[in-house]
């Protein structure tokens, strides 16, 4: 595992896989610009999720400043969850997966510096889910799209996915784009309130995403973290007290035999494109 060497940046004394989720840090503001790249399309696999805990255990550890959270690729910000681990999984490997995507949303949700999602690319499933576990989300339009579509893959979204959703855009509107599978496009995410501001490109996401963080290096660190953890207690301590009951539940449900085929129709569409 070797470390970050990058001339404007610091680099972190346990940097995750670089191959995986790259970090530079700007020595000046302390703000941190992690980008996804899992090539092609950032899918989430249980690799992927434990990158993306060590990177934040790093970015708690040295005190980071803020996150920017972006994707190496042009076109997608994360694909979501990797189908290939619920497409007839391994027992044990399966269980890993579900447990590291709980720990590393639980450290994202929680991070006690401020987040934000420079989305420059297409953000479904996890990937919003990524997004709306930021405290802002800048998107790139306007023809990138954004939403928590699990139900048109027959897969249910859980309760800390729903709530997220509910914590950004409220009951009715989460209630509705949830049980249709919605993507939103850029517009209508941004009327809606799912993402904060729209760029014309990844530049501008980022530099968006810095004139947000910007203000907090005048605020009280504590103050700040604890104010935010404050408001998401509630949702991360669900989680908390459920992790064994939500990983039952998920295990119930990936390996029954209707939510499988659902996968293979859905991996066969995929081959046809």
């Amino acid at each position: 595992m070797r470390l970050l060497n990058i001339p404007r940046s610091r680099a972190y004394s346990a940097a995750a896989d670089e191959s995986l989720a790259k970090v530079d840090v700007n020595s000046k503001t302390g703000i941190a610009v992690v980008s996804m790249q899992r090539l092609p399309v950032n899918s989430l696999n249980l690799e992927m999720l434990q990158a993306l805990g060590n990177t934040l255990d790093s970015l708690e550890k040295d005190k980071c400043r803020g996150m920017i959270l972006t994707s190496e690729s042009p076109t997608v910000f994360s694909a979501g969850l990797d189908i290939m681990e619920m497409y007839k999984p391994k027992p044990e490997r399966v269980k890993q997966f579900w447990t590291t995507l709980q720990s590393s949303w639980l450290k994202l949700y929680g991070s006690s510096f401020p987040t934000v999602a420079a989305i420059n690319g297409h953000s479904p499933a996890g990937g919003c889910l990524l997004a709306l576990s930021c405290e802002y989300r800048v998107l790139v339009g306007p023809k990138n799209t954004i939403g928590l579509n699990e139900t048109k893959l027959g897969i249910i979204a859980p309760k800390w996915f729903m709530d997220c959703m509910r914590n950004v855009i409220g009951e009715r509107q989460a209630e509705l784009a949830l049980t249709t599978g919605k993507m939103f496009t850029a517009d209508e995410a941004l009327k809606v309130g799912l993402v904060d501001e729209l760029a014309t490109d990844k530049a501008d996401a980022i530099a968006r995403a810095e004139q947000f963080l910007a203000p907090f290096a005048k605020v009280p660190a504590m103050a700040r973290a604890f104010t935010k953890q404050g408001f998401r207690k509630e949702t991360i301590d669900w989680l908390k007290k459920n992790q064994e009951q939500d990983l039952q539940t998920f295990l119930n449900y990936v390996n029954q035999p209707q939510v499988q085929q659902g996968l293979e129709l859905y991996l066969q569409s995929l081959k046809k494109k």
